[in-house]
């Protein structure tokens, strides 16, 4: 399970596993109380040579383990939701990519979107992807994952 947290990545990299992660008063499943430190697990994020500490936590009533991460960042993926927005959005606008990131990668990102739409919102959207994008986020989905 994952909760994300306001966290100012660049301060996440100085400090490393002495960042001060804030500790989740109960467990989202079960709302237990005494959650249990896990450690920690690395994560990528762009802009980042090397890997990000993020914290763990574990309920010893349900064994839920819950992973902390900046929020902004969908799970899985290591662009921040803005940059994938953007770059969407700079395609459908110039029909080129922006520069900084690899083709493949954005690629994928328009292909998966489109697909998402097509299965979520049938072929009666008629507003746009960057459109549909923002819905399927109001909907709780990551509009640019292949699973469905």
């Amino acid at each position: 399970m994952i909760i994300f947290f306001s966290v100012v990545l660049k301060d996440l990299f100085i400090k490393g596993r002495d960042y001060p992660w804030p500790k989740p008063g109960r467990c989202p499943r079960c709302k237990g109380c005494n959650l249990w430190g896990h450690g920690f697990v690395q994560a990528l994020f762009d802009g980042f040579y090397a890997p990000l500490w993020l914290k763990r936590y574990r309920c010893p009533t349900c064994r839920c383990v819950i992973r902390l991460r900046p929020r902004g960042y969908f799970r899985r993926f290591q662009a921040s939701v803005e940059t994938i927005r953007s770059s969407i959005s700079h395609k459908l606008k110039t029909g080129r990519w922006p520069p900084g990131l690899p083709h493949t990668r954005q690629g994928h990102w328009l292909r998966a979107l489109r697909k998402k739409a097509a299965a979520f919102l049938n072929n009666t959207w008629n507003q746009g992807l960057l459109k549909a994008f923002d819905y399927l986020i109001e909907q709780g989905h990551i509009p640019v994952s292949r699973s469905i």
